[in-house]
């Protein structure tokens, strides 16, 4: 159902909503609202063009917003697609998913059950009856983005005659590889990323170390009431895999501390800039089923909690440097965030479920006509370099660039050269 049509920045943007299966399986059973928003170039709006449909990192992100940042990779793509940004089913305005309306349900069974469709499995079908209705017959475009990536490759595995291209960035997915193989790199990693913060910044290693002793000696708490852990100030490494993710943390460091009617104290800058880098409330889905992005028939049992053992590095009470993690969650996330607190039953449901369906047919990718350009960035945190090259070679016809000019975040921070290349290495031009 097409909604409100708006005008921004040259772009004429029209809203659209769908009604798909909440279980693809059960077609005729409950249903669920899919959001997508058509972005064209202004005059453009009425012009043959091919679809170009756009698939979020995360999970459990929605598309991104239009503004009027004119650098951004839709100004190009809208010279020669319409686009299409899909809020994923659970994101946005797709049904959402997050801790009020999980509350509808009448058990963290039910939760659980719930989320088992919200994979990428789901994502591809939504789109692919989404397809129908907008472009008939026609195929159309993908650009996947980081988890958009993952769900390209269940594309490509599970409905490739809808597909006339697809564009990948920094989102080849560890197709031969375990959730304990990814996080296992993974540390790695950000045991690097670690090395190269302290090397730019060597005076936050003594501020870290400072922060970590007063939050292990006080009841720090947050704006919400939830106590600030050292946890909490470990999880900023999140940020290292972006281009200015150094910048972004060492910025929130050095406004730590202020001297208040108690003495020194945690600042409300830093508390607030915590919370603010927290999206649970909005997103759990991003935490509660980043796990089950590498699993295939198998549990992870919470894969990036059980490998934390084996690097003890990150123990801030046992090593003198604090260093921060990445992308990994934990089971204290959800004692630790007061919007994460009514899903950890359901949490630990999903980290011990053992028959997830299969996201990638690796013969079908094998015999891939699909034309396909990826990008893989050779210090990707978030990614391994490793594995999407293995999966690169696994997907037949699949175009690479490698580069070490960009972090993992390049579509946002370059976004129309990004696709400018990838373009016209899917066209012949590069």
């Amino acid at each position: 159902m097409k909604l409100a049509t708006h005008r921004i920045s040259q772009l004429v943007l029209t809203d659209h909503e769908f009604q798909v299966p909440l279980d693809h399986g059960k077609p005729s059973g409950a249903q669920i609202t899919v959001f997508a928003r058509e972005v064209n170039a202004a005059g453009r709006e009425h012009a043959n063009l091919p679809w170009l449909l756009f698939l979020q990192g995360g999970p459990g992100m929605a598309a991104p917003r239009i503004d009027n940042n004119h650098g951004q990779w839709w100004t190009r793509a809208t010279k020669d697609y319409r686009v299409l940004l899909l809020d994923q089913r659970g994101t946005g305005r797709s049904s959402p998913v997050n801790y009020q309306t999980l509350a509808c349900l009448p058990s963290p069974q039910a939760q659980a059950d719930y989320l088992k469709h919200f994979r990428a499995d789901s994502i591809v079908r939504d789109a692919e009856l989404i397809r129908l209705q907008l472009a008939g017959k026609d195929k159309w475009s993908t650009l996947g983005q980081s988890y958009g990536g993952f769900c390209t490759a269940t594309y490509l595995s599970f409905a490739p005659e809808g597909l006339r291209e697809c564009i990948i960035t920094g989102g080849l997915p560890p197709i031969n590889q375990t959730a304990d193989d990814v996080y296992r790199a993974t540390y790695l990693r950000v045991l690097g990323k670690n090395r190269q913060y302290y090397a730019r910044y060597p005076g936050d290693a003594v501020r870290a170390r400072e922060i970590a002793d007063h939050l292990a000696a006080h009841d720090v708490r947050f704006p919400a009431g939830n106590r600030f852990t050292v946890q909490h100030l470990q999880s900023l490494g999140k940020n290292f895999g972006a281009s200015s993710g150094f910048e972004v943390v060492h910025y929130m460091l050095e406004t730590a501390f202020v001297d208040g009617a108690h003495g020194r104290e945690i600042s409300h800058g830093l508390l607030h800039a915590m919370e603010a880098q927290s999206i649970y409330g909005t997103n759990p889905i991003y935490i509660m089923l980043q796990e089950a992005c590498y699993t295939g028939h198998n549990a992870s049992n919470w894969s990036a909690h059980r490998l934390l053992a084996e690097y003890p590095q990150f123990d801030a009470a046992k090593n003198e440097q604090v260093l921060f993690t990445g992308e990994m969650f934990y089971p204290w996330d959800f004692d630790a965030h007061p919007a994460l607190q009514p899903l950890k039953a359901a949490a630990q449901l999903l980290a011990e479920f053992a028959a997830w369906p299969e996201l990638y047919d690796r013969k079908v990718l094998q015999a891939n006509t699909v034309p396909v350009a990826a990008t893989i960035y050779w210090d990707d945190m978030y990614v391994e370099r490793a594995f999407a090259e293995q999966t690169a070679g696994l997907i037949q016809g699949c175009k690479v660039w490698v580069t070490n000019e960009y972090e993992h975040n390049a579509l946002r921070a370059d976004g129309a050269r990004v696709l400018d290349r990838l373009l016209g290495m899917l066209h012949g031009e590069v």
